[in-house]
């Protein structure tokens, strides 16, 4: 019994591990699609970052 709840602890964690990889967006980061720029431009509500097509990433530091 202890195996399979260690087991289960492991897949979860490892799940979330994964899940959260792929998402770098922060919390900070507020993409908007902004038409007057163009029909595929976002920009960042809360920094004023501008990135064409769907951004995935902050780019504060760019």
């Amino acid at each position: 019994m202890p195996i399979l709840l260690l087991i289960l602890l492991l897949s979860v964690f490892t799940y979330l591990w994964l899940a959260r990889r792929g998402k770098t967006l922060t919390r900070a980061c507020r993409w908007r699609l902004d038409r007057t720029l163009g029909a595929d431009r976002y920009r960042c509500a809360a920094c004023g970052a501008v990135a064409t097509g769907a951004p995935r990433h902050c780019l504060r530091g760019d």
